[in-house]
């Protein structure tokens, strides 16, 4: 029988806000360039007060969210258990989240006071990503905020690295996984950040446990992982923690192996002016072609050609005519 949803994700729940700065921006304010820095509410506001680059429209984000997103806009069906505050930003993350068509856990009667997550993205000319998140309530997601009927009724689980940064998220993580796994539910897991990898190694080792169905990193976080800085290693490595797994290699395009072949996916040349959630865009094309027939090499080669698109512009999210255009040329 059919389950109701492709996907079923869980994740930190944050407002992206996307500035335009100069590399030159980034020094002077003292942040790490091209990583993820978990930063307080001060810090935050702090950073805020001191932009003046061009601001792009705000959204609701986080990597599993804007995966869930990327599955609901190719015509999946997806499930995101998250947690926002009953303030505006919640309210506008909730809103934003049904909008393109997620089911979620969250309720606008059911949201606890509090404030809700936020990320700066700031965006240098190279097209590169730098983000100072500030976790809010989601740093309190929790076994809480799962619906075990939901994940038995999914073809996938898909757990987002982020979450090892919270005791209760990483444990979260792990109730998930062995819910899906009592009932047959595959398990999918991104690295989500190098950052993650170099920091919460242990946790992370914890959240994979006896391994997992399918894994997604960048060539970054699979050497850190592994510890190994060259590609044949890491992927040996790899192939003992994950059935199948994906490593993007941004501008060269994607390595997958599918269980029994490693497949290379060439992607487009393009001119990139900002890389942020490229990767989880890969996953969710990615996660919605083998959920709907297609071999890991076409799904991945739908998830190279999306990512693709979407540096192209400004903000995490392709627009809808997009992704249309794009299943129609990969027809």
């Amino acid at each position: 029988m059919a389950k109701k949803f492709d996907v079923y994700g869980i994740g930190n729940a944050l407002v992206d806000m996307e500035f335009e700065v100069t590399a030159d921006f980034l020094k002077k304010a003292n942040i790490e360039k091209g990583l993820m820095t978990l930063v307080d509410e001060n810090r935050q506001t702090e950073i805020i007060n001191t932009l003046h680059g061009t601001q792009h429209k705000r959204s609701c984000g986080g990597s599993a969210a804007n995966t869930m997103i990327a599955v609901s806009q190719f015509g999946g069906k997806s499930f995101y258990s998250c947690k926002v505050a009953s303030d505006e930003t919640g309210d506008f993350y909730f809103k934003d989240l049904m909008d393109n068509g997620v089911e979620t856990n969250l309720s606008s009667s059911s949201l606890e006071p509090g404030i809700t997550g936020k990320c700066i993205v700031l965006i240098t000319p190279d097209a590169d990503r730098t983000m100072n998140t500030f976790l809010g309530i989601t740093s309190n997601f929790s076994t809480k905020e799962l619906i075990e009927e939901h994940i038995k009724n999914s073809n996938y689980l898909y757990i987002e690295g982020y979450l090892v940064a919270s005791p209760t998220g990483k444990d979260a993580s792990i109730k998930a996984k062995k819910i899906a796994e009592t009932h047959n539910v595959k398990t999918a897991l991104t690295f989500s950040d190098v950052n993650m990898v170099n920091f919460f190694a242990d946790g992370l080792k914890e959240m994979i446990g006896d391994g997992v169905d399918l894994l997604f990193c960048n060539e970054a976080e699979a050497f850190a992982y592994t510890k190994s800085n060259d590609l044949n290693e890491a992927v040996s490595a790899l192939k003992k923690i994950a059935k199948t797994f994906a490593i993007t290699l941004g501008p060269k395009g994607a390595l997958v192996f599918d269980g029994k072949e490693e497949i290379q996916v060439v992607t487009m040349p393009v001119e990139a002016i900002d890389t942020n959630g490229a990767g989880d865009l890969f996953a969710g094309a990615m996660l919605y072609g083998i959920n709907n027939g297609m071999t890991y090499g076409e799904a991945a080669k739908l998830g190279c050609f999306a990512s693709s698109t979407l540096v192209t512009q400004f903000g995490a999210r392709l627009r809808l005519e997009q992704v249309k255009k794009i299943k129609e040329q990969l027809a």
